[in-house]
Parts: C-alpha cells; sequence; structure tokens
C-alpha cells in the first residue's frame, strides 16, 4: 500500500501528505489530521510554538507566525521567512564526494555530432540568428521557407532554427550590465547543435552591430546579412535561402559518431515545482547527473533565487576556496540585482507553487538544490559564460524558466532535463528537454506532454536509484537521436528571452 506521507530528515518536525488527506485521518499511530490537508503540503508532527521553527530537509524554513498544534495543516501563511545564509567565509570542501562513490553509468558512450572543440551537437540544425528584434519576423518568415523549400533536399540536417530575441536596440549597449545579454547572444551563435556554420541576419542601423558579437575574421558576407541591404521582399527573401542553402550543404554531410561521455553537456532545470519536486524528480535528476559526472559529461545547474538559500550546503561541496568565492560573488550581485528592483528573494515562488505545497523560497530553494545530485561543484558561471571544465558546474542564472533556459543554452547545452510537479509545456528548438513529474498524478493527467514520472519514488513504490536510471537511459537516447521527447514531438518551443539587466534607452 502507498504511503500517506514523506518525512525527509529525522530532525523534522513536518512531513509532507503524499495524498489529500481528510480530517481525522490517522496519519501514523497516535497522529491525526486535524484539518483536511492537501496533497503535497505539511503537517505538523508535534506542537510548535508562535515564533518556534518549522524543519523540513533538516533546516529551518521559517517560523511560526501563531501556535500550531500536533496535526496541523502547515501552508504558506503561517510563516515568517528567515533571514537569508550569510555569504561570509562559508565552509568549502567539507563535503567533496569522491568519483567512485557517484553511481556508476550503465553506459560511457553516445551517439553524438563531433566539434572541432568544446561539446558535441545533440542536434544537426541550421541557426540563423538575429542582431535585433527588428529582424525577427522576416527571419521567421524566411525559416518557414527554407524549411519547406530547401530542407528536404538534406536529409541529414534536422531543422533549421530561427533565433530571435528582444534584445540589440533602443539599448544602453555602453552600460556596464550591457555584456550579459551581448555574450549571451554571441554564445548562441556559436551553439554545438549549429555544427560552426555561423548565420547572422541584422537590419542595419541597431546598437549591437556584428563586431559586438563576431570576430572580425567571421564578419563575412558568407556569415553576415543586412536586412537594409536589399530592395523589398522577394530580395530578402532570396539573399537569406542562397545563404542558407550553402549551410545546409556543409551540415548535411555531418554524421553521428559513438562519442564518450565527456562530449555530452547537460543542463538541469525544474520549474512549475511543488513540495514533491524536491522528494522525488529532482533527486532522480539529482542522481542521473551523478552517474554523468562519473563517466566524464558535464552537468549544469542554475537558478540563483532557488539555490540562495541553499548556499552554504552548496559550498562545502565547492572543490576550492576560489569556487566557493565565485559561488559568494553570483550570490551577491543578485541580492543586490533584487534589492535594487525593491523586491526580495521570496517573490520568486509562484501561486502554484504554493498551491503545490511550497511554503516560501527556503522550502523551493532546498528542493531545488536536489537535482544538482551529490558531484563535487568545479566551476561557478556566470550567465552564458561557456566552461571551461568537464564535471558538475553551477551557471548563475535567473530563476524563470523562460530566461534561465536560453542562458543555460547560451552556455552551450546540448539538451536540458527539465522537472516539474504542476506541470509546463515547456520546450526549447534549439536543444532537446526532457520532462520529468514529481507525481503521478500529473503523468497521469499530461500523459502525452510528460516524459518520465517521478511519483512512484514519493509513493514508495521505486527509488530514486530506478528513477535515476530511467533519467539516464532517456538523457542517452536522446541525445543520440534514438528517441524524442513530447515537446519536440508538438513543437513546444519558447522564445529566446535573454536576460538583460542593462538600462533600456
Amino acid at each position: 500500500m502507498a504511503r500517506l506521507y514523506v518525512k525527509m530528515k529525522d530532525q523534522d518536525n513536518v512531513v509532507v501528505a503524499v495524498r489529500d488527506i481528510a480530517a481525522g485521518t490517522e496519519i501514523m499511530e497516535g497522529l491525526k489530521a486535524r484539518q483536511d490537508i492537501p496533497q503535497a503540503h505539511k503537517i505538523a508532527l508535534c506542537d510548535i510554538p508562535a515564533k518556534g521553527a518549522v524543519i523540513r530537509y533538516g533546516v529551518v524554513l521559517g517560523y511560526a507566525l501563531r501556535d500550531i498544534k500536533r496535526g496541523d495543516w502547515i501552508n504558506e501563511h503561517m510563516l515568517d521567512l528567515p533571514e537569508s545564509p550569510s555569504l561570509d567565509n562559508m565552509e568549502f570542501g567539507t563535503e567533496l564526494v569522491r568519483p567512485e562513490e557517484l553511481p556508476k553509468p550503465s553506459r560511457t558512450t553516445w551517439m553524438g555530432y563531433k566539434n572541432a572543440k568544446g561539446p558535441a551537437g545533440t542536434r544537426n540544425l541550421l541557426g540563423i540568428v538575429t542582431t535585433v528584434q527588428c529582424a525577427a519576423g522576416v527571419v521567421k518568415v524566411a525559416v518557414e521557407q527554407i524549411k519547406r523549400e530547401l530542407l528536404p533536399r538534406y536529409p541529414h540536417v534536422d531543422g533549421v532554427v530561427a533565433v530571435t530575441h528582444p534584445y540589440g536596440c533602443g539599448v544602453a549597449i555602453q552600460a556596464p550590465l550591457a555584456p550579459i545579454p551581448i555574450r549571451a547572444i554571441a554564445n548562441l551563435i556559436r551553439h554545438p547543435n549549429f555544427g560552426g556554420e555561423i548565420m547572422v541576419v541584422g537590419l542595419g542601423c541597431e546598437k549591437l552591430t556584428y563586431d559586438r558579437i563576431l570576430p572580425k575574421e567571421d564578419i563575412t558576407s558568407e556569415n553576415v546579412l543586412t536586412l537594409q541591404d536589399y530592395a523589398g521582399h522577394d530580395a530578402m527573401m532570396r539573399a537569406i535561402t542562397e545563404m542558407a542553402e550553402r549551410k545546409l550543404e556543409r551540415l548535411n554531410q555531418r554524421t553521428r559518431e559513438e562519442l564518450p561521455l565527456k562530449d555530452l553537456f547537460v543542463g538541469m532545470q525544474c520549474g512549475g515545482s511543488d513540495a514533491f519536486s524536491g522528494i522525488s524528480a529532482n533527486p532522480s535528476a539529482g542522481y542521473a547527473a551523478d552517474m554523468l559526472v562519473r563517466g566524464g559529461a558535464t552537468v549544469m545547474f542554475s537558478e540563483v533565487t532557488e539555490v540562495r538559500d541553499g548556499v552554504h550546503i552548496l559550498a562545502r561541496r565547492c572543490v576550492d576556496a576560489h569556487t566557493r568565492d565565485r559561488l559568494a560573488e553570483e550570490m551577491r550581485w543578485y541580492d543586490e540585482y533584487l534589492a535594487a528592483g525593491g523586491v526580495g528573494r521570496d517573490a520568486n515562488p509562484t501561486p502554484g507553487n504554493k498551491k503545490g505545497g511550497l511554503a516560501n523560497i527556503v522550502e523551493k530553494a532546498m528542493g531545488s538544490i536536489a537535482k544538482s545530485g551529490t558531484s563535487p561543484i568545479v566551476q561557478v558561471l556566470s550567465l552564458a559564460e561557456k566552461p571551461t571544465k568537464h564535471g558538475l558546474i553551477y551557471g548563475a542564472t535567473p530563476a524563470s524558466d523562460i530566461v534561465c533556459g536560453p542562458s543555460q543554452v547560451a552556455s552551450g547545452i546540448g539538451l536540458q532535463v527539465f522537472m516539474t510537479g504542476r506541470g509546463t509545456p515547456y520546450g526549447l528548438e534549439i536543444c532537446p528537454v526532457i520532462k520529468v513529474c514529481s507525481r503521478n498524478e500529473l503523468k497521469n493527467h499530461w500523459f502525452d506532454l510528460i516524459d518520465i514520472s517521478a511519483g512512484d519514488v514519493a509513493t514508495g513504490e521505486r527509488s530514486i536509484a530506478e528513477v535515476g536510471q530511467e533519467i539516464f537511459d532517456m538523457i542517452l537516447d536522446v541525445a543520440s537521436g534514438i528517441k524524442a521527447p513530447c515537446s519536440d514531438r508538438y513543437g513546444f518551443h519558447n522564445d529566446m528571452c535573454i536576460f538583460n539587466p542593462a538600462p533600456i534607452t
């Protein structure tokens, strides 16, 4: 029989309801629910006085705003947020797992597209990148024409992608924070799934000129095209399709080859989270991440506000003081960014998160960091930077799904694993996204939109290792082109929302 509740740590004074529990139900010997408890919400294991600590994951989620009785439902309206962990002098390197202690990967190779340098491609795509939103409409129409008229002649090319974004003009291009979106766009141009083919379309009067995103030697008529140079619609379309065809001819010669895991770069992200995310989906993805890392792959996790309250835990996994200091530096930057905007870190949880049992950002963060597994953190990157090391990487990005995803893509991930508790049709066109849900009810409801359910971990019917193995196998199958995730089958692909903290003029 499936269990009624989950307790994460011995010191916790709350448990999480595995399903809706009616008032009066005996949860465990001597403990009955005093109210109806919604699925994924917390139940008090003991009397908690006003200002007393509410503990889950072995950490203080917050302090009770009033007396809480044993068996009470605890929700987001009952807790006072604790202070953020200090970023000063955090312990580092005290919880480093040795490689042989990580779960051993069952497969050590995959079939990918080898690149001259950096990670291999999981797909063989022609990417057409705009310098400015003004060119987006033209490029989107051109891409549809290319797909109809040209792509069928090149069967070894998986697709053509219009990489449009809201940046490029009407911006303070010399602002101190402008390098963040500029770096993202420059790195998107050279994404591993584009096979080294550069195709950039500009308007002609924008601030984001070619020299800001390409080295001088790449600014040629073979790689860049300016719309204002052409007389009308037909001339524009002809120029774009002719350039695209030359690129497609070369891409069509690429073939998959057997590669070691060190050539694979995977991103981990979660969104639409609930209280089960940290119980089932994220720990299972973390297990898969550990298998990848042991096999030599690179794995990135992100989302600053969703690790901020667990930063001291992550610091203990940093391999050296420099990595710890970079982690603290990125957290400080974001603390200041939020403060300048007049909000705190607890602006993060959504109404859906709270309906799914997440009381505040502390609880959300503790579940979020579980997707990083247990591997040592070997490098910390600013947004859209490319890693220079293999292993577990922390990439500092906003937590917003539609900003984090493009940021990880700009860093070069070839595939993303996305955990959700409430459900989202999110997907990326540049790289495949595997969707993992935290509860079986969501999988049953969105049976053709979710790839893997980790719900049996919450009910106690499967282990984290078993679901982690399933995720690992699907990662390699999708990366190798053997399987397609649901979002790709339906063409559910989000826009490239480039993070721009710099002023708009």
